[in-house]
Formats: structure tokens, C-alpha cells, sequence
């Protein structure tokens, strides 16, 4: 991706559905809270990705600042929506890149980078003719836009976005985006298109596709059960479909009377064998307990 396109695109930023508009060169932000220049506020090793994601090297992933979506329950608040973290050109984010591979990654994992797509584009680009030969592993919340995703294509050899919500009225009560189910319709038929059906190499792990992740929130199985359906019943086995019960409460939202909750054992188990119900196979569930803030790394620049 070249000087050009990154200047046109932070210009009048309209990388993401928000569609701000805004002059990034200029040092304006809109809602992502980022300016043209890269922020990144670790990279390093990570052991909690799905099995064939981490393994048991882990995943290097690279943990970008600001967030385009902006959940009131997130448990990355303190990059998504502060100051935490590094400027890095792409030219020392390629670097870093190579680093994660000399230290053994099983991937590249960039997480939430969709306000920096240009910049990142560049940077795998050149990591790319330097000798970076691990699979790109692209994490985002699903709240994106197909023309910006196009930017990745040949970039990314998985896809790993959320499916946050079906219901326009929680997305918009939990993210301030109504949009959010159509958006990430569009935005998950088009990282299928580039990433192709599920492929892993003689480990066991992901080489290509997409899995799809959905965060069960406590009190909204009935709205869960409609996500894995559309899901499963519109890409069967071409994709895979991981069920997460780590939600875990933050300050946030203690006033919430649901949100201020964990998900119980039960909300989980409902939705978990009703996506069995539906024929699922495909597929990665949690067991234990994962809500806990122990499960949140440390967002202190290491490796950046």
C-alpha cells in the first residue's frame, strides 16, 4: 500500500462505518480516537487464542489502540478507548512483526487494526519482503467495511472477527451502532470471499479461513441462539463458529443490572447445545472459568 493511498484515505477518513470524515494528517480524531499515526501497545506471545490459533507457542499478537466499535462492556478499555500506547511507523511495525516470527509465532495476529488498515497494509507489505512468512491473522470486532477490507486482500490469510449482536437495539444500547448486524453481514461475507474455506497445516494449525467468535452476554441467550443460527445456517462448514463465555464484568457497567453480572453456567450451556441442535460441528467452546481479569494482558508496550 503506497504513501498515496494512506494519505487520501486519513485525509477524510471514512475507513470504518462510522464515517467521520475527519483530516487524520491534521491530527483530528473521530470516533477510533486514533490520528494518522500508528499506536500500538504490545506485542508479544499470546496463549489464549483458540487452540489452533495460539497452539503452544502462541500467537504474536500485535495489540493496536483505539477502536472504531467501542463496546460499553469492553475489557480492552484502556487502549480501545484511552491513550495507552507506542507511536510505530510501518517500517518498525514490519520489524516488530519479524521479531514475533524469530521468537517462534504460530502467526501474526493483528488485533483491532481496522482504523489503521493503510498504514498495517504497508507494513505487512514490506514485513513480507523481508522475510515474513507466518499466516496474517486479522482480529477484529466484525464492525467493518468490505471497500476497507478489499485494502487486506492477499494480505490476510485469516480471518478471526466477532458477531457481536442480530438485535439493531442492543447493538445500539452496547456499542451505539444499530448497524452493527448488517454491517457485520457484509463485512463477514466479504473475509470469507478472501479467506476461503478452513485450511491447517500438519499441527494442527490454522493456515487460512475465518473463524467467527461470539461473546455470550449475560441475560441475551435468545439473542446469542440467533447469531450461531444465522451463522451455521448461512455458511455451514465453511466457516468455524466459537462460543465464548469469558464475558467479564468492568467498572463500566456496574450499574447495569445485566451487564454488571457474569454469564451463568446455565446461559452458556443453552446456548451451546442449541448451536449442537442446529448441527454445528464446526466449531470451539470454553470450558472453565474464564471471566476473569487475570485472562487481560498487561497493555505495557512490551514489544512495541
Amino acid at each position: 500500500m503506497n504513501t498515496e493511498t494512506i494519505r487520501k484515505t486519513m485525509e477524510n477518513c471514512r475507513l470504518c462505518p462510522r464515517n467521520c470524515g475527519v483530516n487524520r494528517l491534521e491530527g483530528q480524531r473521530g470516533f477510533c480516537g486514533a490520528d494518522a499515526k500508528i499506536r500500538a501497545a504490545r506485542a508479544a506471545l499470546h496463549m489464549w487464542e483458540e487452540p489452533c490459533i495460539s497452539g503452544r507457542e502462541g500467537s504474536g499478537a500485535l495489540f493496536f489502540s483505539g477502536c472504531s466499535l467501542g463496546c460499553v462492556f469492553c475489557q480492552n478499555r484502556s487502549i480501545s478507548r484511552g491513550e495507552r500506547g507506542k507511536e510505530v511507523s510501518p517500517e518498525r511495525l514490519a520489524e516488530i512483526m519479524l521479531n514475533l516470527q524469530e521468537q517462534k509465532a504460530n502467526n501474526i495476529n493483528l488485533v483491532t487494526a481496522g482504523h489503521y488498515v493503510p498504514q498495517v497494509g504497508a507494513a505487512l507489505a514490506l514485513a513480507r519482503e523481508q522475510g515474513l512468512c507466518l499466516p496474517v491473522v486479522y482480529n477484529s470486532s466484525g464492525y467493518e467495511k468490505p471497500e476497507t477490507l478489499r485494502l487486506l486482500e492477499g494480505l490476510v490469510d485469516i480471518y478471526l472477527p466477532d458477531f457481536k449482536y442480530m438485535s439493531p437495539e442492543l447493538a445500539a444500547s452496547c456499542s451505539r451502532a444499530p448497524d452493527y448486524p448488517e454491517i457485520a453481514k457484509a463485512a463477514l461475507e466479504e473475509m470469507v470471499r478472501q479467506a476461503g474455506s478452513p485450511r491447517f497445516d500438519e499441527r494442527g494449525m490454522m493456515t487460512g479461513g475465518v473463524i467467527v467468535r461470539h461473546l455470550l452476554l449475560p441475560g441475551r441467550v435468545a439473542d446469542s441462539k440467533k447469531v450461531v443460527e444465522y451463522l451455521y445456517g448461512t455458511y455451514g462448514n465453511r466457516i468455524y463458529i466459537s462460543l465464548m463465555n469469558q464475558y467479564t464484568p468492568m467498572p463500566a457497567v456496574a450499574g447495569d443490572p445485566l451487564l454488571s453480572r457474569k454469564v451463568t453456567k446455565r446461559e452458556y450451556s443453552r446456548l451451546v447445545d442449541y448451536a449442537l441442535f442446529l448441527g454445528l460441528e464446526q466449531g470451539f467452546i470454553q470450558e472453565g472459568e474464564t471471566s476473569k481479569e487475570s485472562f487481560i494482558p498487561e497493555f505495557d508496550g512490551e514489544g512495541v
